[in-house]
This record gives C-alpha cells, structure tokens and sequence, in this order.
C-alpha cells in the first residue's frame, strides 16, 4: 500500500489592493485637495469660492512648483539637491545683474543664466557621482558655495532697477496672461508634461526610475547610473535656471536672500508628489496635484487670518507627513514586488481521468 505524498504547502500569494485602494492611492490627494475646497468654501463664501482666489493661486504658486518639479527629478535616482534655493537665488540675480548693470537684452540675459543652471546641475551630479559624496552633503556645500557667489554679485545689497525700469516684454513673462489664466500657470503645465512624457514613456525615464530603485541591479544590467545621475541634476539645474528668470521677472528687485524661502516648499511637494497618480515613485503629476494642496491650504488658511508663523508650521509638519507617507508607499511597493517574485509558480494540474489528483491504494 503506498503512502499519499505530503500535502503541498500553502503558496504565499502578494498582498493585491482591490480596485478601490488603488484609486485611494493614486488619487487620494487630488481628492483632499477637492475636500479643502469645499471646505473653505464653505467656510470663506466671500472671498475663497471667486476668480482672484484662483489667479492668485495660479501666479503665485508657479515658482514653487518649478521648483518642485526640479527637486522631484533627482529624486527619481534616489539623490536630493538641497542647493536648489541657493541656486534660484543666483540665478534670480544673475538675470536682473546683466539686465540692470550690464546692459545685456533681456533674451541673452535669460539664456545665459538657464544655461548657468545646467551647469551649476552638472557640477552638483559629477561631485555627488564621481567624488562618491553623499548628495545631502554635496548639495549643501555646493549651495552654500552659489550663496556665497551670489553675496559677491550683489555686494550683499539688492539690485535696483532704473527709472526706466525692466523691459515691459521681460516682466511680461510672468505679468502676462493667456486664455484668461495667469501665463506662469501654463508654463508648470508645459514643464510637468515634458518631464512626465520623459520619465514615464521613455527609456532614458524607466532607467532613472531602476537606478532610484536599485543602483547595483541598474549596474548589472548595463545603465550607465553615473552617467545619468549627472544627467538628472543638470536637468533639475535647468530648471532652477528657468525658475529664476520667473522669480526676477516677478520681484524686478535682485534680492540675494529671497531663494532659500522656496527650498522647503518643492521639497514638500517632490516627496508628497510620490503618494499620488503614481504611489512610491516621484512622477511630475503627482507633484502637481501636491503643489495645489499646498496652495489651497495656505490660501484657506491666509484667508482665515491666520498668523505668520503658521506658514513654516504647515510647510514642517507637512515635510514630515509627506517623508513618512513616501516611505510607506516605496515599502509597500516593494513588499508587493517581493512578494510577487518569491511566490512559487502553480502546480500543474493533471490531466482528466488519469488519476493524478488522489492516492492510489492496493489491496
């Protein structure tokens, strides 16, 4: 008489979120953001739910969320740029010092110090790739060096225009409006659309996603990481080039301590951006949908007549709310990769009437 053989034992399957969590995830935060709305609406009938709320909120945000989207693009590969507010600072001054002092056109002017940002980017990648430095580290030293250069242009005192003031055609690059909506508005639109096409749709994206998520594994299979690390910071350093000639046309006064005001909002929207549309990876739409819940926040809460100090309040608690929310969703995105990996492949089933599924006995 044989013996039946063991029972097989119980395959783990991965943890799958049905399809209401999934949406909870990915949209929960455009969903507060349409819930503080309402609720300042509500709150606020007069001044909230009106047309100035909404083009002060599309104007005034838009730098931060340039900003935003520059730090969310080395974020991708696991690095952070903390010289991001010292280099906006820069570049803010630059802009108004070659307008203003050296006579350059405004256009030259412009691209010049774009150009100077990818640079500034490109140093900022080979010192955190090449010099094996920890970009936290790098970062601030490298921004705290741009402080220093922007001390140096200005003399530690603001730029000023003349009585003929900015060229009209300059400052129109933020005053200006399109469709009815603040111009600024449409140039966030423009920038999240080209950065989420080429994270998303791109290879040069999928390989900067590997590399945030495992440097060696990117190694093995042939990407270049060094190589495309730098090529994320001079990006992000692009960006910060072009947040600058916005903020210069938007204060037409070089100030040298205005940047560092920016640095912890676009970290607080980079690191919150990566817990919607896309929950666990940075990607520039959710880094949108973060910006506007800021904004609305702030708004509602400025309308309430809230004091000074509840600003950096909220932006703190709302830096640390979005680091654990990040790593909750990064965790259970991998613990859901692992799962799905380690799970054992199903037995065959045996054929009808062969007799396979049950022991056989003999008298």
């Amino acid at each position: 008489m044989t013996a039946a053989p063991p029972p097989a034992p119980p395959r783990s399957r991965p943890l799958r979120r049905g399809p209401a969590g999934h949406l909870a995830g990915a949209y929960g935060l455009l969903g507060l953001t349409a819930l503080l709305v309402l609720v300042f609406s509500l709150a606020l009938p007069r001044t909230f739910p009106t047309r100035d709320t909404v083009d002060a909120i599309l104007s005034n945000q838009s730098i931060p969320a340039v900003l935003a989207l520059a730090a969310m693009v080395p974020v991708v590969t696991g690095s952070f740029d903390l010289s991001l507010g010292y280099g906006l600072g820069l570049a803010h001054v630059m802009v108004l010092q070659l307008v203003i002092d050296a006579g350059w056109p405004w256009p030259w002017a412009c691209l010049v110090v774009i150009a100077g940002g990818g640079v500034v980017g490109v140093l900022n990648g080979v010192v955190v790739e090449f010099g094996r430095i920890d970009s936290f580290i790098a970062t601030l030293g490298t921004g705290s060096m741009l402080y220093a250069v922007t001390g140096w242009v200005t003399g530690g005192g603001r730029i000023v225009p003349g009585p003929d003031g900015l060229p009209v055609a300059f400052t129109d690059l933020y005053d200006s409006t399109l469709l009815g909506l603040p111009l600024p508005a449409f140039y966030v639109l423009a920038l999240a659309v080209v950065l989420w096409v080429v994270l998303e749709r791109l290879p040069l994206g999928r390989c900067l996603y590997v590399i945030g998520a495992n440097p060696r594994a990117a190694e093995l299979v042939g990407i270049p990481t060094r190589r495309y690390t730098v090529y994320a910071f001079a990006a992000s350093g692009l960006i910060v080039g072009f947040a600058g000639v916005l903020l210069a046309a938007q204060q037409q006064i070089g100030n040298p301590s205005v940047g560092l005001d920016y640095l912890l909002p676009a970290f607080v929207g980079a690191l919150l951006g990566s817990t919607a549309i896309r929950p666990g990876r940075p990607n520039a739409l959710g880094t949108l949908v973060a910006v506007a819940v800021l904004a609305v926040g702030l708004t509602g809460i400025g309308q309430l007549g809230a004091a000074f100090w509840t600003v950096p309040l909220f932006y703190g608690g709302t830096l640390l709310l979005a680091v654990g929310l990040a790593g909750y969703s990064a965790r259970r995105l991998r613990t859901g990769a692992d799962a799905a990996r380690d799970a054992p492949a199903a037995a065959p089933r045996p054929p009808a009437g062969s007799g396979g599924g049950t022991a056989d006995t003999a008298p």
